[in-house]
């Protein structure tokens, strides 16, 4: 049988999957590295949910996501020997203005994303290695590059652009938006599940390391907290979220840091971790005793609350809120903390709902609806991947 191949590089992750190359593909098996350059863990299961490897891989080298992609492919290949990979569907965080839909990708194509890295730095190297390390692995493989930009890219000008010279925005410095993949998936399964809801007002909110919320009109983005970078927006495991521009100018000209050094700061050393000066894991700030912990958290709620208020203004009402990612899924304290107080947006929470982590955590009274809808960025990309493959 001939499978596809999904690598989804995020900022501290790595997921892949194996799926078959039906119109509708169906995943053979699914894993996840996490916590990369930490207390890294591996994790393989099949379709039905049975671990089939799991382990620590801080042992294995397993801190960088060059070592763990090759620990995911020798994994993988070793458990199905008999795999026939045809097409290996990657996720690409930035697509630049002009890719607004999946591609099959050339040298020239790689060369235009690696053109594209300055854009998202933190991101888009891991993808790049992830589809050259596929190339090598796979020579005959059909590559496929599934971009986290595009399912923003018809956002009304309003919510594409800044109030700067307008000679930037033509050069492509615009607000762009990511989770889109999440996004896309997303929108489908409130399609499938609640039409009435996907044909309205809904606001995703995509919370994880990586922190992002969207707002939806019939399916489609028309703003997102996230702009130019993946840095806009929500506070996040290490990055800041939004930031006051004059803050870079004085980080650059009274502390005297280099521009690299502001890139790291920014990406790597703030939002969560560096509120709390403790971690960037949600599950332990939630546990933590520390006042630093308890702070972050509450301006992690803060700014979901606030972004929530623009966004629902942007749509001109709201009929849904969705919580998706790590920790819009499994976070039960932070849902309900969002949502205390919300009775003006015609929010209302069944405590037990959200609790037992059902799809539906609003009463039956909430104006607006509260679901929880796990994502599947990578069910996504396999089915980008099957479509393309099959029209090469």
């Amino acid at each position: 049988m001939s499978h596809v191949l999904t690598l989804n590089a995020g900022s501290s992750s790595l997921k892949f999957g194996l799926f078959t190359t039906d119109q509708t593909p169906v995943a053979v098996a699914t894993g996840l590295i996490d916590a990369i350059g930490g207390a890294t863990s591996f994790r393989l299961e099949d379709a039905e949910g049975t671990v089939l490897s799991a382990g620590d891989m801080s042992t294995r080298d397993g801190a960088t996501h060059a070592s763990a992609l090759s620990a995911a492919l020798t994994e993988l290949l070793a458990l199905f020997p008999n795999s026939d990979i045809r097409a290996v569907g990657d996720r690409v965080v930035h697509g630049g203005q002009h890719h607004a839909e999946p591609v099959v990708l050339d040298e020239a194509g790689i060369a235009g994303l690696e053109a594209l890295t300055p854009f998202a730095p933190l991101h888009q190297p891991h993808n790049l290695a992830g589809i050259r390390a596929a190339q090598s692995a796979f020579g005959q493989a059909v590559q496929i590059a599934c971009f986290d930009t595009a399912f923003h890219r018809n956002h009304p000008f309003v919510n594409d652009t800044f109030a700067i010279p307008r000679r930037f925005y033509d050069k492509g410095v615009r607000r762009y938006g990511f989770h889109g993949l999440s996004y896309d998936y997303i929108s489908g399964e409130m399609a499938r599940i609640a039409p009435h809801l996907h044909a309205g007002r809904v606001v995703v909110a995509h919370l994880g390391n990586g922190a992002s919320m969207c707002g939806m009109l019939s399916g489609r983005s028309m703003a997102s907290t996230m702009g130019f970078s993946a840095l806009d927006g929500l506070p996040m495991g290490t990055r800041s979220g939004q930031l006051d521009p004059g803050v870079m100018l004085y980080l650059l000209d009274q502390e005297g840091l280099s521009t690299s050094e502001v890139s790291d700061l920014l990406y790597k050393q703030s939002g969560l971790l560096g509120l709390s000066e403790l971690s960037n894991d949600m599950r332990m700030l939630l546990t933590s005793d520390d006042a630093k912990a308890r702070e972050a958290v509450e301006y992690f709620v803060f700014r979901i609350r606030r972004e929530l208020g623009g966004l629902a203004a942007a749509l001109q009402g709201l009929d849904a809120l969705v919580f998706t990612g790590g920790i819009g899924e499994n976070a039960r304290e932070i849902r309900a903390r969002v949502c205390a107080g919300m009775a003006w947006l015609g929010i209302e929470l069944d405590e037990a709902r959200n609790m037992a982590n059902d799809t539906l955590i609003s009463s039956d009274f909430s104006r607006t609806r509260v679901m929880v809808v796990p994502t599947n960025e990578e069910l996504v990309i396999a089915r980008a991947a099957v479509h393309l493959m099959n029209r090469v």
